[in-house]
């Protein structure tokens, strides 16, 4: 098994560092690393369902970082742990200019998203979006959440308000020419983990069978739609 990953220089463990930073402040879970061909892919799950009658879609965030070393691995870590270790390699990084090797946690058991894997390729374009969409949809659905979810609310009411938020379609009176139907909880994703960062952005849309793909500069958001 591969104990660590090699990163090409300290710019991209400062941009790891601030993925997870954000992917920890929306779901404080773990994180999917897939390295092979001198690239590493980050997942984190944003939304996911609670149990088979619910309808919340699978929501994952993605960035791709350069390696420098070929070793391939595939791997579920807690996200605190990951931070815990880059935070302590930030400490004697900066003034380091070469390749860091960043040591794995012990792996987290019992994700059932991880085992979900989104297709590597044969995604087909659907069209664009503007970034601004994402900004406005995502701050309207926070807003909605906050105002329907009152302080000490219980974990299971919570999920079914997120649930209804989250799971109504980004696109339907804005762009209604538009398929497939994206749900605003895409839009929630790219605005938390930080990937739409101008306005003027055009986000393409990809299509994989049921996996839907938002690319932006900064990242990508994966969605697996539920029948």
């Amino acid at each position: 098994m591969v104990q660590f990953f090699t990163l090409i220089d300290a710019a991209s463990l400062g941009d790891l560092k601030v993925f997870l930073g954000r992917a920890a402040r929306v779901e404080d879970g773990s994180v999917r690393l897939i390295g092979g061909l001198g690239v590493l892919a980050a997942y984190t799950a944003v939304l996911t369902p609670k149990g088979l009658l619910d309808s919340t879609p699978t929501v994952l965030g993605l960035r791709t970082f350069a390696l420098g070393s070929p070793d391939a691995f595939d791997v579920v870590v807690s996200i605190r742990a990951l931070l815990d270790r880059l935070a302590q390699l930030s400490l004697v990084s900066n003034s380091e200019s070469g390749p860091i090797d960043v040591p794995l946690p012990p792996p987290a058991t019992g994700v059932a998203w991880a085992g979900i894997s989104p297709p590597r390729g044969g995604w087909e374009p659907a069209g664009t979006l503007p970034s601004n969409l994402l900004e406005s949809v995502a701050r309207t659905g926070i807003a909605e959440v906050a105002a329907a979810v009152p302080a000490d609310t219980g974990e299971q009411l919570v999920h079914r308000v997120r649930s209804e938020v989250w799971g109504r379609d980004l696109a339907e009176e804005e762009l209604p020419e538009l398929r497939p139907r994206i749900p605003a909880g895409a839009a929630f994703c790219a605005v938390s983990l930080g990937f739409v960062r101008r306005d003027d952005e055009d986000v393409r849309v990809f299509v994989a069978g049921p996996w839907l793909r938002l690319t932006l500069r900064r990242g990508h958001v994966l969605v697996l739609v539920r029948r």
